[in-house]
């Protein structure tokens, strides 16, 4: 018995202390025991004490937020500058070496986040000091509101010399304006881009002044008697420049849709911005990336359309674009498809589906003014249907029935709901929660776009018709791929990327529109619209290393990938293969073979 359990320690502790049978021996392997689970003690504390000031983190930066959330606002930019460093530093005092496996991705995306955030406030000073010209006294107007939020007050009668002067200020401004446009054309003032930045600026200091008003108006009577005047005609002067800059020197027409007016950032920006989503290629090799697949998908388009007997993949998707709900049926035809893709993936045992997850979504009606900017449905555990209206023009009801025809809907209903986005939120939230600090749409918007790939893989569409429907859109996101880095490069337009979406996807002019509004205006961040299909290739990346090499099953793959929740799938694959971490350890994962 006693020569049994000398041999269970040393086949724990190795096999140096599991020949050692007595005496020396036995205490030898006492000592390695105890330093083994004294040094799994300190990773754990290690690994805690990180997870803790991570979380510690999120609750401070929202704490701080609270007050100071000024945008532009001098304190604001000044003491979200001292917080982040002061984490950085605190970070940086983090014993690396002691920490686990998880312990040290945390490390790294925690470094990443505080890198990202600093740089993102300084291009955001960037491009407010841009537009100071086309506003003069956004500072002082923003800092009013900003020193309210910190209890100073300034006095009554200061206050209202300082609105009447940033009035008159506003007003000479823009007879200046004026007078160059009778000698000059708007763009050589202007960029329709840089004066729709400065008209949505002050949409946001009209609401920042709004607030600091009524917090002493009616309440402080000295402050009213002096105030209420130059806070209207200030508010008035506000407004007109807004409509200025945006009807002469932006091309807004009044009564007509607003037009597509992006704010593309460039290449350095860009660059910046895929090292910090650890994608280890230039925006120019993804964009290549996106040709490629695209190609792929125009001739399986081709196969398709053969089948169904038409002349090319246009006149297919014309036929397949006609088979659409009739008006008030849509919701039911979501919630089939739903039940499909979902016994579709747990008959082949794809991923593990728990029982509430399942129960758990709703569906709602999209609203006219969200149709404008989101022509196809969004989803999560609520999806969100587009679809016509009664009170919608003749022609847009058409082109919103064409656009969310039955096989459109088949093949990206799993994407928003079992196993895309629904049961990604899910697992997120009962998974290393803490980390969605971290999420990059890289994978959040990968994950569901790799269940499409895996669908189409096995075989889920069967008919040509519904293969349309899926290549559909897999041509979309490689079309995303494509105009909207080609756009922050200075490369295309945005008529230019409505165009490309008509001509090359076959979208209906009214949903491109939306698509190239939604992807430029600053709803989303610059390589959201890249991220739907590049995350999906580093995901059947990762599941040919892992799956289709026979070192993981195809639930245990995706099981593991959904625990890690949503953080870059360059350090999902680290964390799933057991590679080496170190703090200068940078992107450097080749997913995609270009040549």
């Amino acid at each position: 018995m006693q020569k049994r359990s000398e041999f269970l320690i040393g086949f724990r502790e190795g096999n140096a202390c599991g020949r050692a049978a007595a005496g020396k021996g036995r205490a030898i392997c006492f000592l390695a025991l105890m330093f083994f689970l004294g040094a799994s003690v300190c990773v754990g504390a290690a690994q805690r004490s990180l997870r803790a000031q991570i979380e510690q983190f999120q609750a401070d930066r929202e704490s701080l937020r609270h007050v100071y959330g000024v945008e532009g606002a001098e304190e604001t930019t000044a003491r979200t500058r001292r917080f982040l460093q002061s984490w950085m530093e605190r970070l940086k005092a983090a014993p690396f070496d002691r920490l686990g496996p998880d312990g040290k991705v945390d490390w790294l995306l925690f470094r990443n986040e505080l890198e990202g955030e600093l740089d993102a406030l300084e291009e955001r000073e960037r491009k407010l000091a841009e537009i100071d010209r086309l506003i003069p006294g956004q500072r002082e107007i923003a800092e009013l509101e900003q020193r309210r939020r910190l209890k100073k007050w300034i006095e009554p009668q200061a206050a209202a010399n300082l609105l009447d002067r940033l009035a008159r200020e506003l007003e000479s401004a823009r007879e200046r304006l004026n007078a160059r446009l009778k000698k000059a054309k708007p763009a050589e003032i202007a960029s329709p881009v840089a004066a729709n930045r400065a008209a949505r600026r002050i949409d946001q200091l009209r609401r920042y002044l709004r607030s600091w008003f009524r917090f002493r108006d009616g309440y402080d009577p000295m402050f009213s008697w002096w105030v209420r005047v130059p806070y209207r005609e200030l508010d008035a002067q506000l407004e007109k420049q807004a409509r200025f800059l945006r009807e002469r020197l932006a091309g807004f027409r009044e009564g007509a849709e607003p037009p597509v007016i992006g704010d593309p950032i460039g290449r350095e920006a860009l660059v910046r911005a895929l090292r910090r989503e650890w994608i280890a290629y230039t925006p120019e090799e993804l964009v290549r990336i996106g040709e490629k697949e695209m190609a792929w998908c125009e001739a399986q388009m081709r196969k398709a359309a053969a089948e169904m007997g038409c002349k090319d993949w246009r006149e297919a998707l014309r036929r397949v674009k006609e088979n659409h709900a009739a008006p008030g049926k849509q919701p039911e035809l979501i919630r089939k498809l739903a039940e499909e893709a979902t016994e579709f993936v747990e008959s082949r045992k794809l991923v593990t589906v728990p029982p509430l997850a399942k129960e758990s979504w709703r569906i709602e009606m999209m609203s006219p003014e969200q149709q404008k900017v989101n022509p196809y449905f969004t989803g999560g555990r609520t999806i969100s249907v587009s679809f016509p209206t009664e009170q919608m023009a003749h022609r847009d009801k058409e082109m919103s029935l064409r656009g969310n025809n039955v096989h459109f809907c088949r093949a990206t209903v799993f994407h928003e709901l079992i196993p895309g986005h629904h049961l990604q939120g899910f697992m997120a939230q009962r998974y290393r929660p803490y980390r969605r600090l971290f999420q990059t749409p890289f994978y959040v918007e990968g994950w569901a776009l790799h269940w499409e790939m895996r669908f189409w893989d096995l075989g889920f569409q069967k008919s040509p018709e519904d293969r349309m429907g899926a290549l559909f859109w897999r041509t979309h996101r490689c079309a995303r791929i494509i105009f909207s880095l080609k756009y922050h490069l200075g490369r295309m337009s945005e008529q230019e990327a409505i165009d490309f979406l008509v001509s090359h996807v076959g979208h209906e002019p009214r949903n491109a529109r939306a698509e190239v509004r939604r992807s430029v205006e600053g709803l989303y961040p610059p390589l959201y619209q890249a991220a739907y299909m590049l995350g999906g290739l580093q995901l059947r990346a990762l599941h040919k290393e892992l799956v289709q090499s026979g070192r993981m099953s195809e639930r245990a793959f995706h099981d593991a990938t959904l625990q890690q929740n949503a953080i870059p799938i360059e350090l999902i694959r680290a964390r799933l293969e057991g590679l080496p971490l170190t703090p200068e350890t940078k992107p450097s994962w080749r997913f995609y073979p270009l040549d």
